[in-house]
């Protein structure tokens, strides 16, 4: 993955913040409120992710610009942080054209530790998530790290476009209202919840497809740019988390789908760069 040096990053799209935020606003469970790591850990430890997220807000900090240096490509393929700016904006960029006057462009939040959110408070332990109450994405970059020490992903900068274009995938959802679709149907291999996660990995693949149009990138991505996404997804499959935790796989506990339908509709994503053939609500079969 490499940046066009010339690209013109706008940084305000991305937010910093420490343990503060958001205020108030209870856990909304469903469209990528609760993360990787929250199910994560509900699999290995028997947690309910929620429980890592508390309804009291606390009071609000100042957020800061993620930084002001990050002012084009060719600071994006120096610095994470920049790197992160310059991916929110491509994949912003592709939606805005995509839905048009349907989009509401949405910050992501670097925090540390801890944040206050509009889904309540929130630690790194629930991974990365968007919160559909104040539509942002928050992240914490050390879970970049986690996805390839604790979960045997290979890693790279392109695993890390893929989880933030996922997290983006829950945005458009809830702006189109297909998040709404999962109500209290949030277990099982044909779930609502999975069908939401696996739409949001297909989106995230349309973008990838697209992702050179925006203007923020100096070629196509890579088929090795593609497979570290892949590998990212398959590594963060219910069934490959399960097998690793507790010597079994369990469908009926499912939240976001099978290693092979990670892939699967990534792939269909990407190969199609249509969010038309991203329709895991009628085309999902297990």
């Amino acid at each position: 993955m490499d940046f066009d040096d010339n690209a013109q990053l706008d940084s305000s799209q991305v937010e910093q913040r420490g343990s503060g935020g958001v205020p108030g606003g209870n856990l909304t469970l469903g469209g990528g409120a609760v993360g990787i790591v929250g199910l994560i850990i509900a699999l290995l430890f028997g947690v309910n992710p929620g429980n890592l997220m508390g309804g009291d807000g606390g009071d609000p900090q100042p957020a800061g610009t993620a930084n002001s240096a990050c002012k084009t490509g060719a600071d994006a393929d120096k610095s994470e942080d920049c790197r992160v700016v310059g991916i929110v904006n491509s994949v912003q960029t592709y939606w805005a054209k995509e839905l048009g006057d349907k989009y509401t462009k949405s910050k992501t939040v670097l925090f540390t530790q801890s944040v206050q959110t509009g889904c309540g408070a929130a630690t790194s332990d629930v991974g990365p998530f968007y919160c559909p109450p104040d539509k942002r994405v928050y992240l914490d970059l050390g879970f970049f790290d986690d996805l390839e020490s604790k979960f045997g992903a290979k890693g790279g900068p392109f695993a890390q476009a893929y989880v933030i274009a996922h997290e983006y995938g829950h945005h458009v959802q809830d702006v189109l209202g297909t998040s709404d679709k999962v109500g209290n149907d949030r277990e099982g291999p044909q779930s609502a919840s999975v069908r939401l996660e696996l739409q949001a990995d297909c989106y995230a693949g349309v973008w990838a497809k697209h992702g050179v149009d925006t203007g923020f990138f100096s070629k196509p991505f890579s088929d090795a740019d593609i497979q570290e996404a892949l590998d990212a997804a398959a590594a963060v499959g219910d069934d490959r988390i399960q097998q690793k935790s507790q010597g079994r796989v369990d469908q009926e506990s499912w939240t976001h789908g099978s290693a092979e339908q990670r892939v699967t509709w990534f792939t269909n994503g990407y190969k199609s760069g249509s969010a038309g053939q991203c329709d895991t609500f009628s085309q999902l079969k297990v």
